[in-house]
């Protein structure tokens, strides 16, 4: 079996030392020089000549991780790396996955060709906002699931009056995903979106009151949309309202927004650091179950081991 080389990003380094530290073994060395214009050059800084090599950067702003990743994966193919798994938390750009206008990109298409170009043999993620994502890489995607998480979080919680809803038609499944495996109802919030980032309105489907609802999604940017659903769920009668998504991109006024709201907890995961810690945010961590899911990679073992049986 091949040596087994794990590095980290510059801005994605306080995840990858935990993944380390599950996994026990560190992390290796890489330099990345700053030119005066503010190009950069990542250095590895030990040989990596037939290693299987795992690269940790999630591509949140601004897109120089984006690009640090790619060019590390360009290192190390150069310097005959065996095998390059890039292994991305939080996968940017997954939300422009169709033409959902005319004269648009379909960035995550982009992206994922980029990362192949440059020499990755395989990918490693977490909640791609779309399943189907996927099918634009011609390399195998490992797409971890975050309810390897969120379950035995929820079980040391009181679900006796619990419901579980989607905050938008489009998150029907996850939302489902845990109504189904702790047998309890599911309902959904219907938005009307104007402009982007902006909600117009929400419109709950299902029976709601007294019970206490968890939101489900796999992103929460502005959390225009989290709060305008609870603030609808509370209307219909609900008694808490609790959200959890998997990566906290947290942009603009975000924080401001939550602490204002009637949300009652967010409960996030660490695949996006927090800009600012908040009284009202749990962040859960996920190094476990990347450091499973890169063991079992080098060790040529079964990913779907790792997954929550419904």
């Amino acid at each position: 079996m091949a040596e087994i080389k794990l590095f980290s990003g510059t801005n994605s380094q306080y995840l990858a030392e935990k993944i380390a530290d599950q996994y026990g073994y560190p992390l290796s060395k890489v330099e990345v020089n700053k030119f005066n214009d503010g190009e950069m050059q990542p250095v590895i800084k030990e040989s990596v000549r037939g290693a299987t090599v795992f690269f940790i950067q999630s591509t949140f702003a601004p897109a120089d991780n984006l690009l640090e990743l790619i060019l590390l994966i360009d290192a190390a193919k150069r310097a005959s790396a065996g095998y390059i798994t890039a292994v991305i938390p939080y996968f940017g750009y997954a939300r422009q996955d169709r033409k959902d206008k005319p004269r648009v990109p379909i960035s995550a298409k982009v992206i994922a060709k980029l990362l192949e170009s440059a020499g990755a043999d395989r990918v490693m993620t977490m909640d791609l906002h779309a399943d189907q994502i996927q099918g634009f890489f011609d390399v195998p995607v490992d797409h971890l699931q975050s309810p390897a998480i969120y379950i035995p979080f929820l079980k040391t919680r009181n679900l006796d009056n619990v419901l579980f809803a989607s905050p938008d038609v489009g998150g029907v499944k996850r939302a489902r995903h845990f109504a189904k495996y702790f047998q309890k109802d599911l309902v959904i919030c219907d938005k009307e979106r104007r402009i982007a980032n902006e909600v117009a309105a929400i419109t709950v489907i299902g029976e709601v009151n007294g019970a206490d609802v968890i939101l489900i999604d796999d992103i929460v940017d502005t959390a225009g949309t989290l709060c305008k659903a609870a603030e609808a769920l509370i209307e219909k009668g609900a008694k808490s309202v609790t959200a959890m998504c998997t990566h906290p991109v947290l942009s603009g006024n975000a924080l401001e927004n939550i602490e204002n709201s009637v949300l009652t907890e967010l409960v996030v995961t660490d695949t996006i650091p927090l800009k600012q810690s908040s009284s009202k945010i749990t962040v859960l961590d996920s190094s476990k179950l990347f450091a499973r899911a890169i063991r079992n990679t080098h060790e040529f073992r079964s990913i779907a081991a790792l997954f929550v049986d419904e």
